[in-house]
């Protein structure tokens, strides 16, 4: 089993491949939308898988020995994609604190 995963973690080949799963999730959740009407709002999916794969670019650079000025440069992508998301759903919300991003805070009762 190290034979095989070990050189995916050396070359960061790994993040390469989870990369392609996050952009495959990307497509099918924005067809879902378009198909049926319902999921996430584009902009904000969009803005929190950057998010996610800015963090896997400063993992992956890590990984390959880049220098901390990369790792710093991803880090920042990734706080700047998670602060856009973030200023995307508190203006959809209204600024309210909501327990699902998806519905209106009035429609957001547990029962």
């Amino acid at each position: 089993m190290d034979a095989f995963f070990a050189p995916l973690f050396a070359s960061g080949r790994i993040v390469d491949a989870i990369l392609v799963l996050v952009a495959l999730e990307a497509l099918v959740l924005i067809g879902l939308r378009a198909r049926m009407g319902r999921g996430p709002a584009p902009g904000a999916l969009l803005s929190n898988l950057a998010s996610g794969a800015a963090l896997m670019l400063a993992v992956r650079a890590a990984l390959t020995g880049a220098s901390w000025s990369a790792v710093a440069a991803w880090l920042s992508a990734a706080l700047a994609a998670h602060l856009t998301e973030m200023a995307l759903r508190f203006r959809r919300d209204g600024g309210t604190l909501s327990t699902s991003c998806d519905k209106p805070p009035w429609n957001n009762r547990g029962w």
